[in-house]
C-alpha cells in the first residue's frame, strides 16, 4: 500500500516536472531584413558557401519571392509595405522626408520633436505611421509578456522593425559609432548597448582595414581596378557599408538574447535585425564587384554564427528565422546602358523654378509656389485665395505646363491624380502636393544635383524570403507559396503563423 502510494506520489511529481519543463519551453522568432540582398546574387554565390547561414537556409529553409507592384524608390517604402501589409498610398512612407505646408520645410518622415534622442541628436519615433507593424501585431497576439527587441544599422529601418510596441531598439550611429535609440520606447537604450558603448570595443573594432578575403581573380565579378589592386577601406570611414557593421549587429543581437533571456520561457519572443550587403562603391543590387561578393561571403559567416548560437541557446525545436532582402539600388545605370537603355536625370528643383517663373508671368511677380518635393508641386494656396483665383484652374495650368517638360509622362491636379489607378499606389494623400507628375521610362528623378530620389531602375523588383524552422526540417508545419507573394500580402501570411 505504501509502495503504491509512493509510486503515485512519484508519478504526480514527474507529471508536474514534465509540465514545468514544457511550460518553460523556449520560443523565439527572428526576423532579418538584409539591405540589397537579391536572389540572383544568392544563386551566383552559392558555390562559395561550403557551410554557413546562407548555405543552411538554401538547403533547409522554405523559399519564396516577394514582388513589388509599385515603382520602388529604394528607400523604406518596401520595408514599410512588408511590415504593415499596406501599399505606399496607405502607409505614406515614400520618400525619406515630407513637405510640411505649415512651415514650408522638408522634415524627415520619422521626425518627432516630442521624443528625445538617447545618444543621438535625432528626435525620432513611429508616431507618423498609423498602421500596425509586424511587431505590433505580434504584441497584440501574444500579449504584454512577449519580449520584442530590434537591432539595426539605420534609424528608420530599425524603427520600422521595432514597430510601436517593442520593448526597446537600438541602431549604430554612423558618426559617433555608438549604439543609440529614442525615448519613444519606455525601456530606453538596452543596458547591454550602453555597456558596449562605454567599453570602447566598437571604436577598437572599427580601427581596422577591410580587404579582400580571397585573391581578386577568385571572385566572380571583380572590376578592372580590383583585379589590379584589390580593394581596401578604413572601416571607421565607411562602417555602414562594410562587413563589420553586420558583425556588430549580430553581436548585439546575441547579447540581447542573453541579457533579456529571449526564448527562455513559454511566451513567444521576437528579435528583429537589419543587416546589409551594400558596399561602398555598389551601384546595383546585382553583383558587379569583388567587394559586393565579399559582403555576401562574410554575411554568410555571420549568419551561420548567429544561427548556431541561437540554436544552442534556444533549442532548434523552439526557433524560427525569417530572412528577406530589401531592394535598395536595383540595376546599375551602366548595366542598362550596355544594352542600350539610357537613363537621364530630371531635376525637380529646376522644374519648380521654371514653373514659378511661368506663374509669375501669368499673375504677377509673387511667390506662387511654396515648394517642390519629389513628384509634387505645392502651390501657395493663401496667395491664390488672396488674389481671388481658382485653385483648380491654377492646378490645371501647372499640370499642362509640366506636360511640356522633356521626360514628364503625366501630370495631374491633386484630385485627379488620386483617381488614376496606375499612379495611386504611390500617392499618400496627406503628403502629396497640389499637382503631381510622373516620369517616362529611362528618366530618374532628382531633387537637386546632390539628391537622387528615384534610385531603382528594375521594372519588376523581387526579393527572396526564407522561412527556417530547424526543428521541423522535412515537415510541412510552415508552408510558403511557390509563386511570388505580393509585398502587401506577406504580413497577414506571417502573422497567422507566428
Amino acid at each position: 500500500m505504501r509502495t503504491n502510494g509512493l509510486y503515485y506520489t512519484l508519478t504526480v511529481l514527474l507529471t508536474l516536472l514534465v509540465g514545468l519543463s514544457l511550460s518553460a519551453a523556449s520560443r523565439l522568432t527572428v526576423v532579418i531584413a538584409v539591405d540589397g540582398m537579391s536572389s540572383e546574387a544568392l544563386d551566383k554565390m552559392r558555390p562559395y558557401w561550403k557551410q554557413g547561414g546562407l548555405r543552411t537556409l538554401q538547403e533547409e529553409a522554405q523559399l519564396t519571392q516577394v514582388s513589388y507592384g509599385f515603382d520602388v524608390q529604394g528607400g523604406e517604402e518596401t520595408l514599410t509595405t512588408l511590415l504593415t501589409g499596406q501599399l505606399p498610398s496607405q502607409h505614406g512612407v515614400w520618400y525619406p522626408a515630407y513637405f510640411d505646408r505649415s512651415d514650408k520645410q522638408l522634415h524627415p518622415f520619422f521626425e518627432d520633436p516630442a521624443q528625445a534622442g538617447i545618444g543621438t541628436a535625432e528626435h525620432l519615433s513611429l508616431r507618423r505611421l498609423s498602421f500596425p507593424t509586424l511587431s505590433d501585431l505580434f504584441r497584440l497576439k501574444h500579449g504584454d509578456f512577449a519580449k520584442i527587441y530590434a537591432v539595426g544599422q539605420q534609424p528608420s529601418a530599425t524603427l520600422l522593425l521595432a514597430g510601436h510596441a517593442a520593448n526597446a531598439c537600438c541602431w549604430l550611429d554612423a558618426s559617433s559609432r555608438q549604439w543609440v535609440t529614442t525615448s519613444y520606447y519606455a525601456a530606453g537604450l538596452p543596458a547591454v548597448a550602453d555597456e558596449e558603448n562605454v567599453s570602447g570595443r566598437i571604436d577598437e573594432s572599427c580601427r581596422t582595414l577591410w580587404m579582400p578575403h580571397m585573391q581578386p581573380s577568385s571572385y566572380l565579378h571583380p572590376t578592372d581596378q580590383e583585379r589590379r589592386q584589390g580593394f581596401s577601406y578604413s572601416v571607421c570611414e565607411v562602417l555602414h557599408n562594410t562587413p563589420k557593421v553586420n558583425s556588430l549587429v549580430v553581436d548585439m543581437a546575441l547579447r540581447l538574447t542573453l541579457s533579456e533571456q529571449l526564448g527562455q520561457d513559454d511566451r513567444p519572443d521576437l528579435l528583429l535585425l537589419q543587416l546589409t550587403t551594400l558596399s561602398p562603391k555598389a551601384q546595383s543590387d546585382h553583383l558587379e564587384s569583388a567587394e559586393q561578393e565579399d559582403m555576401y561571403t562574410t554575411l554568410n559567416e555571420y549568419l551561420g554564427f548567429l544561427l548556431d548560437q541561437l540554436t544552442a541557446r534556444v533549442g532548434k525545436e523552439h526557433l524560427q528565422v525569417i530572412l528577406t532582402g530589401i531592394p535598395r539600388l536595383g540595376q546599375s545605370v551602366a548595366s542598362r546602358e550596355r544594352i542600350g537603355l539610357t537613363q537621364r536625370a530630371f531635376y525637380a528643383d529646376r522644374a519648380g523654378a521654371l514653373t514659378s517663373v511661368y506663374l509669375m508671368a501669368l499673375y504677377g511677380n509673387e511667390r506662387w509656389i511654396d515648394g517642390v518635393w519629389g513628384q509634387s508641386v505645392f502651390l501657395n494656396r493663401q496667395l491664390i485665395e488672396q488674389h481671388g483665383l481658382s485653385l483648380s484652374a491654377v492646378q490645371r495650368q501647372v499640370a499642362d505646363f509640366l506636360m511640356d517638360f522633356e521626360g514628364v509622362q503625366w501630370a495631374y491636379p491633386r484630385s485627379e491624380a488620386l483617381m488614376v489607378s496606375r499612379v495611386t499606389d504611390c500617392l499618400a494623400k496627406p503628403y502629396i502636393g497640389d499637382v503631381v507628375f510622373g516620369l517616362q521610362p529611362g528618366w530618374q528623378l532628382w531633387q537637386d544635383e546632390q539628391l537622387p530620389l528615384d534610385c531603382v531602375s528594375d521594372p519588376y523588383v523581387q526579393s527572396p524570403l526564407w522561412w527556417w524552422c530547424p526543428g521541423a526540417v522535412g515537415t510541412k508545419s510552415v508552408s510558403l507559396p511557390r509563386s511570388p507573394m505580393k509585398a502587401e500580402e506577406v504580413l497577414p501570411y506571417l502573422i497567422n503563423q507566428l
